[in-house]
């Protein structure tokens, strides 16, 4: 009676061990789940530098969008310490943002890069940027391959981990190093002409090949660079700031291909930014004008401000990719409250915020589909 039943249901048992294999080789054959693809901007983070030579100076301010709300001192509120000394950089790479806090000369414990949740605006952890016997001064960030490089005024480029937020080495690349670039798998870093901490070799951007981390060599560029921006073939502009005096300032382009100086052009600039294919420059501290650049050959084009908005010191800029937005900070002639201003890709205002002291780079916190 038995054996008829069994046969009876071997066909059913082996459907269902079919669709079993069957969803088990679905599962196997199914695409990576995609991460999540921002829609929209939230809010916006300011990087505040505060006047030099304070203490605690630098702050983070918040922007919600939606609620037109300014929050001052952001990271304070959400973490209760302040952000540090003398911060430099910030920037976002994944779910987190990195803050380059240089500190004070000899103080021996307050350089370090803050790693903070863009969500929430709390810190996931504070690298520290000291040993027994200095500080490292972190200056600039990039990132490359889920490692994040970071110059020093010590002369050093240091690697971080970002899963582990540890600091994998350190090498030595130069003199007090500024702004850096990171293409075609190699790392170039500005030796500029830091009064604090003097060196030799302050006339080069130094090259660091990433896979090795090894430095390859020096581009002599001119005395004192200090910033630097790659575009997407490969090319480099960087800012050479001269002595102020008989040493004239330049706009000087690389090749990452030939690893060369290719041209300069004669011109002082405090900053400039490269985001896609475009190009911006911030005249020096005596005429601070905020122009476009040609990303081809350096030349500066006309005003990027196309309406009648007034900026008083353009002090950095930041575009959001997700919709080319261009922000803008103003330090307003150096005073206590800073201004942000968000532009369209045309230099058209959409809207401004007040910010603390002497705003410089954004980052971005989405809305995710």
């Amino acid at each position: 009676m038995n054996k008829p039943v069994l046969n009876y249901r071997k066909p059913g048992l082996l459907a269902i061990l079919g669709c079993v294999l069957g969803l088990a080789s679905c599962k196997k054959d199914r695409l990576p789940a995609l991460d999540p693809q921002p829609v929209s901007t939230a809010g916006v983070y300011v990087l505040c530098e505060g006047f030099f030579g304070g203490t605690n100076n630098s702050t983070i301010t918040y922007y919600d969008i939606a609620k037109n709300e300014v929050t001052q001192d952001y990271f304070k509120l959400k973490n209760a310490i302040p952000l540090g000394t003398n911060a430099a950089d910030l920037k976002q790479y994944g779910s987190k943002m990195y803050c380059a806090v240089t500190g004070a000369k000899d103080t021996k414990q307050d350089s370090y890069i803050e790693v903070i949740n863009i969500v929430t605006g709390k810190s996931i952890k504070r690298i520290p940027f000291f040993d027994d016997s200095k500080d490292f001064m972190p200056r600039f960030i990039a990132f490359y391959k889920n490692k994040a490089y970071v110059s020093g005024y010590d002369g050093y480029i240091s690697k971080i981990d970002t899963a582990s937020l540890a600091v994998e080495s350190r090498i030595q690349v130069g003199g007090a190093l500024e702004g850096l670039a990171i293409v075609n798998g190699k790392l170039y870093v500005t030796n500029s002409d830091q009064f604090d901490y003097p060196s030799p070799n302050s006339t080069s951007v130094s090259v660091v090949d990433l896979t090795t981390f090894t430095k390859k060599l020096d581009i002599n560029v001119g005395f004192n660079s200090t910033k630097i921006a790659a575009t997407a073939n490969g090319d480099l502009f960087t800012v050479v700031k001269g002595n102020y005096a008989d040493i004239p300032a330049q706009l000087v382009k690389l090749s990452s291909v030939t690893d060369k100086k290719v041209s300069s052009n004669e011109v002082s600039l405090e900053y400039l930014n490269i985001t896609g294919t475009k190009g911006f420059v911030i005249g020096d501290y005596l005429d601070p004008y905020l122009k476009t650049f040609d990303i081809s050959t350096g030349t500066l084009n006309g005003n990027f401000v196309t309406d009648q908005t007034a900026i008083k010191t353009p002090y950095g800029i930041t575009v959001n990719t997700l919709n080319n937005d261009v922000y803008i900070g103003d330090a307003a002639g150096y005073a206590v409250t800073g201004k942000f201003f968000c532009f369209g890709a045309d230099g058209k205002k959409k809207f401004d915020f007040a910010t603390g002291t002497l705003p410089q780079s954004a980052v971005f916190n989405y809305n995710y589909k």
